[in-house]
């Protein structure tokens, strides 16, 4: 079985990432999100999604939700971050 193993390696030699680049891989879009979050827009809307928050779980019976406030600031950082997400693309 070796010997044919060591045949299929020379006709088609496998290539193997070093275990020191798996290690540094980083989602560029996660770190953008972050960036994006601390900008002045989309930090307004966190604000408005905390007080939504706060809001609705300070109650007991609430019919209210955050889904408006959460899409308004999951759109801001994902609007943001799309500006320059493929130029970190490898």
């Amino acid at each position: 079985m070796s010997m044919l193993w060591s045949f299929f390696e020379s006709l088609a030699p496998t290539v193997r990432a070093e275990e020191e680049e798996e290690a540094e891989l980083v989602d560029p879009q996660k770190i953008l999100r972050e960036k994006c979050s601390a900008t002045q827009k989309c930090s307004k809307l966190q604000e408005k999604l905390n007080t939504c928050n706060d809001r609705v779980n300070s109650r007991t019976q609430t019919a209210e939700t955050c889904v408006e406030e959460v899409i308004d600031y999951m759109s801001c950082i994902d609007h943001c971050a799309a500006k320059t997400l493929f130029h970190h693309l490898k």
